[in-house]
């Protein structure tokens, strides 16, 4: 059974929400006028300073050998990839759409893709600049990083939680921080519709707390999470992975929501979902079910679906009627359909050398648009490209001059 809490707000007038992604498009007009416009009519709807709209998504990847250190960024719509300053020593590459943390234990660098997207509801904004490195972060490799318009959240391996300006690191800045006051937070904080969400420890047990911009407490549904791991955004809410299923947290009507979707049975500590996968927008959500099986997470429907494949090394799906799409130990990338758990597809092998699961965060992924995948092969310094909805056929290659051991998708 699926429950659902409604939580008032302590302090109503801390929980006016706006939302800032689906803002007006004359709200638009005055956010982002350059310094020179005199009127709103001066500067054209969507502009950004420093950076050209396009017409078509700009997809980038993100690319790192922790090994030699070689980091690049692979345009995936010119084909070209952009040299960037050595990073040796990654154990992770995190992103917020926009933004690369390479995680190593000396700090995070970021990385600016140069490739963003702007999500207006009725419709969508796509952005290119340049690339470039942004700096460290002073945190170490257990670090997480959460991001929206306004802040980038920093909470490292015991807790402690940093806020960023997100404007500053978009002009190429570290600065602006502010140290959330008070209680240490399990897992990642995570920005969502101008406050922060987080679980805080209450008796021994995790429970859900919503704060405002300044780390004041402003609602605490009444709802726990057992050993919450994993957490994603949807255009439905923010998915908070826990023992027992996910919570879906949302924003209506000026209260929170904290709405369960339980795996309905028991499901033991090394098949749960702890670490979400999805096309960015969409709704469907993956993750490993234990070695030989991928959970498949609607959230439209609530519903969790277990589908048995072979060993696992990725998984990801596009949602929507479309595959889903594993990385097998054989090599292989293999099509199934979420339905019936039947597999519909199957490429050659395309990772060199035979099977190469990795280890952690060093492992090869699949990455997701909204008509292509991107699977990284790091012996063979190449990065595939393949169209999901044609059978899984190989549309393009990338011949590389760096290892793509760690690979993160941007602009989407």
């Amino acid at each position: 059974m699926t429950v659902r809490r409604i939580v008032t707000p302590w302090a109503s007038a801390a929980l006016v929400l706006t939302a800032l992604l689906a803002a007006s498009c004359a709200g638009d007009k005055d956010n982002n006028s350059s310094p020179g416009a005199s009127s709103p009519s001066a500067t054209p709807h969507g502009y950004v300073e420093g950076a050209q709209e396009a017409a078509e998504q700009q997809s980038r990847l993100l690319l790192n050998d922790p090994g030699s250190g070689d980091s690049g960024v692979l345009d995936l719509v010119t084909g070209t990839v952009h040299r960037t300053a050595q990073v040796t020593g990654a154990v992770r590459l995190g992103t917020d759409g926009r933004f690369g943390y390479l995680h190593t234990s000396r700090g995070t660098h970021v990385l600016d893709s140069g490739a963003w997207m702007v999500d207006h509801g009725d419709h969508v904004h796509y952005y290119g600049a340049a690339v470039r490195d942004v700096g460290e972060l002073p945190v170490d490799s257990r670090a997480q990083v959460r991001s929206d318009v306004a802040v980038t959240a920093v909470t490292d391996g015991g807790g402690r939680t940093v806020l960023y300006d997100r404007r500053q690191l978009e002009k190429g800045r570290i600065e602006s921080s502010r140290t959330l006051p008070g209680t240490t937070y399990t897992g990642a904080v995570v920005p969502y519709e101008e406050h922060l969400l987080a679980f805080a420890d209450e008796g021994g047990t995790p429970r859900l707390v919503v704060l405002d911009r300044e780390g004041e407490r402003v609602a605490s549904p009444n709802v726990e999470c057992e050993e919450p791991r994993g957490d994603a955004v949807t255009r439905r809410g923010v998915i908070l992975g826990c023992a027992r299923g996910a919570l879906l947290v949302r924003a209506q009507g000026g209260a929170f929501t904290a709405e369960e979707i339980p795996y309905g049975r028991d499901v033991p500590a090394k098949e749960r979902a702890t670490a979400f996968r999805h096309r960015p927008g969409g709704d469907t959500l993956t993750a490993p079910a234990g070695d030989d099986a991928v959970w498949v997470l609607d959230v439209a429907e609530r519903t969790w679906t277990r589908v048995e494949t072979g060993p696992v090394v990725a998984a990801n799906t596009a949602g929507e009627g479309s595959p889903l799409l594993v990385l097998e130990t054989d090599g292989s990338l293999h099509g199934y359909d979420v339905a019936t758990g039947e597999r519909t597809a199957r490429t050659k092998p395309l990772l060199t050398g035979g099977k190469r699961a990795g280890t952690g965060g060093s492992a090869p992924v699949i990455e997701v648009d909204r008509s292509r995948a991107y699977v990284n092969d790091p012996e063979g310094k190449k990065v595939f490209e393949i169209d999901y909805n044609d059978g899984l056929r190989i549309a393009r290659s990338f011949d590389l001059d760096v290892k793509p051991v760690l690979m993160a998708g941007t602009g989407r």
